[in-house]
């Protein structure tokens, strides 16, 4: 991949929203005029892992800032259940509940579905009252990791297959 900035989106809530990703940098800032500036790096050096937006899974390897203040970032690692490719911030955590579609929540309570093609495009169906935040915080999460997951038993099925001589 190469680095994109995209049509930005529309959101219905916080108007225009810009991602610009850069996979092979290892670099995602998201800004708009109605939500706050967003930035995911990955560390020099770090393993690249093609099916990671951003190009890690490694909490180690990862930083991220909102509105310049530095936020712990901790995604899990990802294997058999779509819970395992959560990623937390804060009180905030996304977690795929389909196999487009990732739910982000705070403090448990979910305010939106994210959908992300993989390459920066992202676009949200709101579901409770967002703040501007959760919406930097959302796009940023969904652009950088992707969303969506398959179902347990395919993923289980899958690692079996991986297994077989």
């Amino acid at each position: 991949m190469h680095p994109f900035s995209y049509v930005p989106a529309q959101d219905p809530l916080f108007g225009v929203v810009d991602v610009e990703l850069d996979h092979e940098g290892g670099s995602l800032v998201v800004d708009g005029e109605g939500i706050s500036r967003v930035e995911v790096r990955r560390a020099a050096g770090a393993a690249v892992e093609s099916h990671v937006p951003i190009g890690t899974r490694d909490a180690e390897c990862l930083s991220m800032t909102v509105d310049g203040a530095a936020v712990s970032l901790r995604p899990a690692k990802g294997f058999l259940t779509r819970k395992s490719y959560r990623v937390d911030v804060g009180a905030y955590r996304l977690v795929p509940d389909s196999l487009d579609g990732s739910k982000l929540l705070r403090g448990g309570a979910v305010l939106g579905v994210f959908s992300s093609s993989g390459d920066g495009g992202v676009s949200v169906e709101w579901k409770g009252e967002p703040r501007a935040d959760d919406a930097a915080v959302g796009y940023a999460l969904a652009a950088a990791f992707g969303t969506g997951a398959e179902p347990m038993w395919k993923l289980t099925l899958d690692a079996l297959l991986e297994l077989w001589p």
